[in-house]
């Protein structure tokens, strides 16, 4: 099997199908109708694709209950952990990391390193990453076994409770792109209601929702700004649903299609002009069509028929932040960096939301011993309890260092990534051994993984 050519811009539709025989995961590309199996034999009926913020993998439950991670231009799969279907699987910022619960934990799993760490907390459900990649939103019960909705540091600390609900269940929670709003039904499947969350105010809005009270696969618009859901509609002898969008207050709601299943999953175009939906269930449980709203000029276009068809998914716009590259011959590494900061001295740039420093390290030849000693420094910039986390960068050995919840406020947020030289340089009279970039929390990651030696 060959690779597939990759095209950020317009998009790509993730779906789940048996068309080839097997349940699979299938990509179809709307501007030319390029449609292409990605997978063989890995897929299964409760598959649900969940594409990376850059577009360039996706994560789906397979065959087995297997987490699957697979790169939609060399078709390479990693089998990550075994979970329970219909785990909600979400990507962090920098498109890195995976979060998942299983068995009362919420899972961190580094798809770089394939190292991984677990939170303890019970009944939790939909654990998704906030904008920053420093905290997770999850649901879980509260004292009283109400599910409450919650938010806490990747590390573990500063856990908070987000809502004072007590209306019972909270099903299909989502947090929209920008970190400001949560979305998510209530109390159950026969009646299904959604509200939606102002994180900064605590206000909740009620949608009005279809004419049944059952409103499924609520999404979010990649402006934050609108929700598009299924809502079950009956005209005698059979049910169907119709596709609506609302804004997130609930004061803009429009019906753009109508599907003839019960239910269908849909999907928002990354521009957001764009809505798909599975039609095509003819009187029975699966839907066989896959279709395309315009928001613009609501006229509907099917543009996949055959199969069955169980979930689908749009692939997410990817922003491209202007970059400029740092190149240091004295420190011997080069690494890109957001083109709108500045440079404050040789080692040091500064601009909006973050900063970098460079230096190097003469130190012995344990490099966890030299990761611990940076992070545990007694003036304690990393705050009392940072964390380490051991990778390879450039096939060397490495290491992340983040900060813990008490890190000083005069620390604006560092973090710092050593790296071993592939030989000693020489700066002066003294050969180091050893490559340390500090960086605020937000762009450790990005920067560092990028890091190339000279």
């Amino acid at each position: 099997m060959q690779a597939i050519p990759h095209d950020l811009v317009q998009g790509w539709i993730a779906y789940t199908s048996n068309r080839g025989g097997t349940f699979d995961i299938w990509l179809y590309r709307p501007q030319d109708g390029l449609n292409f199996q990605l997978t063989q034999g890995l897929g299964a009926e409760f598959s649900v694709p969940y594409w990376s913020p850059d577009s360039r993998r996706i994560a789906f439950i397979g065959i087995g209950n297997v987490v699957h991670l697979l790169d939609i231009v060399t078709l390479a799969v990693a089998r990550i952990d075994q979970i329970e279907p219909y785990t909600l699987l979400d990507w962090s910022p920098d498109s890195r990391l995976l979060a998942y619960v299983k068995n009362g934990r919420i899972v961190i799993y580094d798809t770089f390193s394939h190292g991984s760490y677990a939170i303890t907390e019970p009944g939790a459900s939909d654990v998704q990453w906030f904008p920053s990649g420093t905290e997770l939103l999850f649901a879980a019960p509260d004292s009283n076994g109400i599910t409450q909705l919650f938010r806490i540091r990747t590390d573990g600390t500063d856990r908070r409770q987000i809502t004072k609900n007590a209306d019972g269940p909270l099903h299909d929670v989502r947090l929209s792109p920008d970190g400001t709003f949560v979305l998510y039904t209530f109390p159950g499947v026969s009646i299904s209601i959604i509200s939606t969350v102002d994180l900064a105010t605590g206000t909740t809005y009620t949608l009005d929702g279809g004419p049944l009270a059952k409103n499924y696969f609520p999404a979010w618009s990649p402006d934050s700004r609108s929700i598009a859901y299924s809502a079950t509609a009956y005209k005698e002898p059979n049910y169907y649903s119709l596709i609506q969008v609302d804004s997130r207050n609930g004061q803009n709601q429009r019906t753009l299609a109508a599907s003839d299943c019960f239910a269908t999953p849909v999907g928002w175009s990354p521009d957001g002009s764009k809505i798909a939906y599975l039609s095509g269930c003819a009187g029975v449980e699966s839907a066989s069509q896959l279709w395309i709203a315009d928001i613009r000029e609501p006229m509907p276009e099917s543009v996949i028929s055959g199969g069955r068809i169980t979930a689908l998914q749009w692939s997410p716009l990817v922003r491209k932040v202007p970059e400029n590259i740092y190149t240091s011959f004295v420190y011997r590494v080069s690494f890109p960096y957001p083109a709108n900061w500045r440079r404050v001295s040789e080692e040091r740039y500064e601009g909006p939301g973050g900063f970098f420093q460079v230096s190097a390290i003469s130190a012995g030849d344990r490099i966890a011993d030299i990761c611990s000693s940076e992070a545990f420094h007694p003036l304690l910039p990393y705050g009392s309890s940072p964390r380490i986390i051991m990778i390879t960068i450039q096939n060397q050995e490495a290491c992340f260092i983040f900060p813990s919840s008490d890190q000083p406020p005069e620390m604006n947020k560092q973090a710092a990534l050593i790296v071993r030289y592939p030989r000693p340089i020489q700066i002066g009279e003294t050969f180091y051994n050893y490559f340390i970039l500090w960086a605020d929390v937000n762009h450790i990651r990005q920067i560092g993984r990028r890091l190339s030696f000279l």
